[in-house]
Formats: C-alpha cells, sequence, structure tokens
C-alpha cells in the first residue's frame, strides 16, 4: 500500500543514449548529416558557414552580411523571396554567432524542391542591393539605440569590455558611426572569403527522405561553388582586462539598476568543465538555486538572478546578473559573495546535489527529444569544436560530481578578487 503522506525517495535520472547522425558528402566534397527522425512531413535544413564576428575586419560586417542574404539575388527580389517562402509554408531565419553564419529553413516535404532552391539562391548569389541595405542600416541602427538605452544591455557589454578588453572581438562592440561604414562592397567581400562550398556544411534533419536527400544534393552538393581557394586564417587573441573591480554606468532616469558581475575562466575543451557547470547550476542555474532562493525567496531583492557561464573561442566567462530596485544592488552583491564562501566552506547536501542532477539530467532529456532538437545538439557542438562524445561525457560528468567536487571548484573558480561588478542605473 502506498503511503501518500511519505515524500517517495530522490532517484538519480539514468544518462540516455544520443543518436548520432548519418554523415555523407556529397559530390563537391560538402559534408552533410542527417538526422532522421520524427512522423510530421516536415524538414529543417541547416546551412553552418564557417565565419563569424571572430573573422570580420569591421564591426557589423559578419552579422549585415548574412542578414542581408534575403534582401534580394540575381534569381529573386526580396519581396519575391518573402512571398514564395510564405506560399510554400516556409520559414527561414538568418543569425550569426562569434565563429559562425546560420542560414536555417524549415520546409514542407511536399515543397522541398522549391524552397531549397530559393535558399541556394541566396546563400550562392546574393545581391546586397543598396535600397534594402540603407533600409536593413536605418532599422537596425534605431533598434540599436533602443537597445543601448537598457541597462541591462549597458552591464553586459561593459562586463565584457571589462574582461577582455574593448580590441578583442568578445569585447569589441559595434558605435553608432560603425553602421555608416558599412556598404556593399565591405558585404561582398565578407561574402566572397567565407561562402563557399569548401568552407560549409550541411545539416537536414526531421523526416528525411532520398528524394529530399537528392534535392539538397542537387541544390548545394553537386558542383563546387563560390571561392573555395579562400580560407580564414587561424586568429587567436589576447584579453587585456581592466584593472578596476567595479565599473558604474550612470543612468538617472532608469527605474532600476541591472548588475552583471563576473571573471573569465575555462573553455569548453577543458576536463573540468562539464562539472563546473553542476556547480554553476547548484549556485545559480535553475529557480532552485542557492542565489534564487536567497535572494529572491528569503531576502525579496529581486524578481529573479541568474548565474551561468557564457562560452567563447579560446576563453569562458562565469556571469552572475540581475536586476532589481537601485537601493538592493549593495546587498545584492553582498548575498552573491555569501552564497560563494558557503559553497567554499560547506559540503553540499547529497539531497540538493540529488535535485540539481535531476534538473540537469531532465534539461538533458528535454534537449535531445526530437530531431530539430538534436539538430541544435550537434550544431552545437561542431560550432563549438567540440567532439560528439561530449555529449555522453556531460551526463557523465552529471552523474559523477560529487559534493567535494562542488566544494573544490568553488575555491578554484569563484574567487571573490577576480570578480568584476558592472552597475548600470541610478548610482546612490
Amino acid at each position: 500500500m502506498l503511503n501518500r503522506n511519505q515524500q517517495p525517495e530522490i532517484s538519480l535520472i539514468e544518462p540516455i543514449l544520443i543518436p548520432s547522425p548519418e554523415k555523407r558528402i556529397m559530390p563537391n566534397g560538402m559534408p552533410l548529416f542527417l538526422i532522421q527522425a520524427g512522423e510530421e512531413e516536415v524538414v529543417r535544413l541547416d546551412i553552418l558557414i564557417h565565419g563569424g564576428q571572430w573573422n570580420q575586419s569591421q564591426p557589423l560586417q559578419a552579422m549585415f552580411t548574412n542578414r542581408m542574404l534575403r534582401e534580394g539575388t540575381s534569381n529573386y527580389t526580396s519581396a519575391e523571396i518573402a512571398e514564395k517562402l510564405d506560399y510554400y509554408g516556409a520559414w527561414l531565419d538568418l543569425s550569426s554567432s562569434m565563429n559562425y553564419a546560420y542560414i536555417t529553413l524549415y520546409s514542407l516535404n511536399k515543397y522541398f524542391a522549391q524552397t531549397v532552391e530559393i535558399v541556394r539562391s541566396l546563400v550562392i548569389e546574393p545581391l546586397f542591393p543598396e535600397k534594402e541595405l540603407s533600409i536593413t542600416i536605418e532599422k537596425n541602427r534605431q533598434q540599436f539605440n533602443v537597445n543601448n538605452s537598457k541597462v541591462d544591455v549597458l552591464a553586459r557589454k561593459e562586463l565584457n569590455r571589462s574582461l577582455f578588453g574593448t580590441e578583442h572581438p568578445c569585447g569589441k562592440y559595434a558605435v553608432e558611426e560603425d553602421y555608416d561604414k558599412l556598404n556593399r562592397k565591405v558585404l561582398k567581400q565578407f561574402h566572397a572569403q567565407f561562402y563557399h562550398s569548401g568552407h560549409c556544411t550541411l545539416y537536414l534533419s526531421g523526416k528525411v527522405t532520398p528524394e529530399i536527400i537528392q534535392k539538397l544534393e542537387n541544390a548545394f552538393g553537386q558542383s563546387v561553388w563560390g571561392n573555395v581557394t579562400t580560407s580564414p586564417a587561424d586568429i587567436s587573441y589576447t584579453p587585456h582586462s581592466k584593472s578596476e573591480k567595479r565599473i558604474c554606468i550612470e543612468r538617472n532616469d532608469a527605474m532600476q539598476s541591472a548588475l552583471y558581475m563576473g571573471c573569465l575562466t575555462i573553455d569548453r575543451k577543458h576536463p573540468d568543465f562539464l562539472k563546473l557547470r553542476v556547480m554553476m547550476t547548484l549556485f545559480g542555474g535553475y529557480f532552485g538555486s542557492r542565489l534564487m532562493n536567497n535572494i529572491r525567496e528569503e531576502k525579496g531583492y529581486t524578481y529573479g538572478i541568474g548565474a551561468g557561464i557564457a562560452s567563447y573561442p579560446e576563453h569562458g566567462m562565469m556571469i552572475i546578473s540581475t536586476q532589481a530596485g537601485n537601493q538592493y544592488i549593495e546587498p545584492i552583491i553582498q548575498e552573491v559573495y555569501h552564497e560563494m564562501e558557503r559553497l567554499q566552506n560547506e559540503p553540499v547536501s547529497e539531497e540538493e546535489l540529488t535535485m540539481v542532477k535531476n534538473y540537469m539530467m531532465g534539461e538533458t532529456c528535454r534537449n535531445y527529444e526530437g530531431p530539430f532538437s538534436l539538430a541544435d545538439a550537434y550544431i552545437y557542438l561542431q560550432s563549438s569544436g567540440l567532439e560528439e562524445n561530449f555529449l555522453v561525457q556531460s551526463q557523465q560528468a552529471i552523474k559523477e560530481t560529487t559534493a567535494s567536487d562542488i566544494q573544490h571548484f568553488a575555491r578554484t573558480y569563484l574567487v571573490k578578487e577576480q570578480m568584476k561588478e558592472i552597475i548600470a542605473g541610478k548610482i546612490e
């Protein structure tokens, strides 16, 4: 007989088996990864171009090159691209990161031949038309000015600048004047250097059929396209951190202040990284974390506070962030340091550690539950320069992390003296 007055024992979720994609090499040498899963007649195509902010010669170049792809090609105007994608029930997303550009297409299987042809045209033969470029620049300039008035944006940018320096790609942010330096020539140069078949990887996920694969191969994989003789040089940058521990950005009209605290830390390839993620999740990475329980639930200083590791090429960055009334910022900083000291000096209970592990394993299950989320996982590995076994190792690290590990990592990586404190808002 089940005793409903007794709480069930907490047990750890077992690791799950993550299916691997099928890898093919198309006739022109381009790698194609296939993730065959799902019953709906829909597929997702992801095109990864190995070139991003890390490789650009001036601010905004990588982002605008990718963003402008849909604004007109040799075969289609911007209006025709939008109309045709809408007519075929397709959805297109263009984005860029530190070291990659991404083109993502969701398409019904029955219209894949038509939609992939549109994507082929905008990737291989964009025109970067002057009229559309000027409209896009002005639209983004307005958004830039709106964002730059927000205290959380100002604080986050300043944290990166203070840790990396303004000449490092991770700390070099665009200013409004940079929008005036954009033109067709700048974008065409970046496109010619990075957008070619020797620099491109494809992921196809969903209900993948031989017919769909053939249509994709016809569009992108038969012959070499673009200037394949160009290849980016391996570039390495050295961070130059500012000496100041606390930096304040005055915004007298701010209703709340933004607080960002952080320091440089290990990158994703370091042997400690996966177990360090467990510690950071316990510290401030989910709703039941130490920071949330103390600063939100007990003290009521803020609606939310979080901590995590932002990963960049060659470096990681610990970040603790929140927004709160101006009068609460100083007490929050002290409570953050208090929780750091608790982790360093008091072993975590097995019950709390098991709850954190179950949360992380549950997130893992959700991240790999469908073909598109699986594609996201493997794209993450490629863009981060990680091996496939990273996914298995991640689950193993969650399972194996001990209370002693948590204490050791807190003492090693959560160092008060290394933490920058960035406050943006009404400084009292």
